[in-house]
């Protein structure tokens, strides 16, 4: 079973929190955390909900104030109320002159046998001419697509 966290808001937290979401200036996500740590409060101050009852108050699941208790304990209170940081992109893996030799490619005569390119054709022949140690057709067709071929 995941571990329990108890909540405890200083005289100061508490504060802060119910400042927060008295305002009515503040993001959604934000006050739904301030009011779900409010109402999880074990301090002199509160009387603790239940994680259930405060999920179906709020119209959130139970793991998600599991989660934000979790941060709060494990991180503070910043922590707890800021939504954290979207998924980086990977960099790119092929660059210009990959695209550039794929058009290049798809615009040539295609194979004996073949009356056009096809995706996976130019993908497996990318491979073949060491362009690429290998290629998918997905990516060959997103380098395609922009440069608005079409392997008719």
């Amino acid at each position: 079973m995941a571990p329990r966290y108890k909540i405890t808001l200083t005289k100061q937290e508490r504060e802060k929190l119910e400042t927060m979401t008295r305002s009515g200036k503040i993001p959604a996500k934000k006050f739904l955390h301030a009011r779900a740590l409010l109402l999880s409060d074990a301090g002199e101050h509160g009387a603790p909900w239940k994680v259930a009852d405060v999920a179906e108050a709020l119209g959130v699941t139970s793991r998600t104030i599991e989660h934000l208790k979790q941060r709060f304990v494990e991180e503070g209170l910043e922590v707890a109320l800021t939504r954290k940081p979207l998924f980086k992109p990977r960099d790119r893996t092929f660059d210009g002159a990959f695209e550039a030799r794929i058009t290049a490619l798809a615009c040539s005569d295609p194979p004996k046998g073949r009356s056009r390119w096809t995706l996976r054709l130019l993908a497996d022949k990318a491979v073949e001419l060491k362009i690429s140690d290998s290629v998918s057709a997905m990516t060959v067709q997103r380098a395609l697509k922009k440069t608005n071929c079409a392997l008719t």
